[in-house]
């Protein structure tokens, strides 16, 4: 894992993640998750994601973002590179465009971390 705006660049290891429910996290799975965490903790981060989910067909181009935002397109390619490393956002570059969306895996391992297990009867 390496940094990048202080961020860990992650690769497939989130996916090893269990639910905190389930049992204590180690050292690694926390740095993991606390990565994928930060580059959510950030409002512009957070709404560009959802922006990009509730997309038709779960990608947006990086022109349907800019829009919603009074923020310069440089500082929208930033946040879209810091989710891009963090494993978020996938990214696809299409002539002049570049398209994202999120990375199904990465969205299912942060809803399965905040599960809790089944009520024992």
């Amino acid at each position: 894992m390496s940094k990048s705006d202080g961020l860990p660049i992650l690769h497939e290891s989130y996916a090893c993640c269990t639910p905190l429910a389930r049992e204590p996290m180690d050292a690694r799975q926390a740095a993991t998750v606390t990565g994928l965490l930060k580059a959510l903790a950030e409002p512009v981060r957070l709404r560009l994601m959802s922006i990009v989910l509730s997309h038709e067909g779960g990608e947006a181009c990086v022109c349907d973002l800019t829009d919603a935002f009074d923020l310069s397109q440089p500082t929208i390619s930033h946040h879209l590179k810091v989710l891009h490393e963090a494993g978020l956002l996938d990214r696809d570059k299409r002539g002049v465009w570049v398209y994202y969306r999120a990375r199904p895996d990465a969205i299912s391992a942060l809803g399965a971390l905040f599960s809790l297990p089944a009520p024992r009867v």
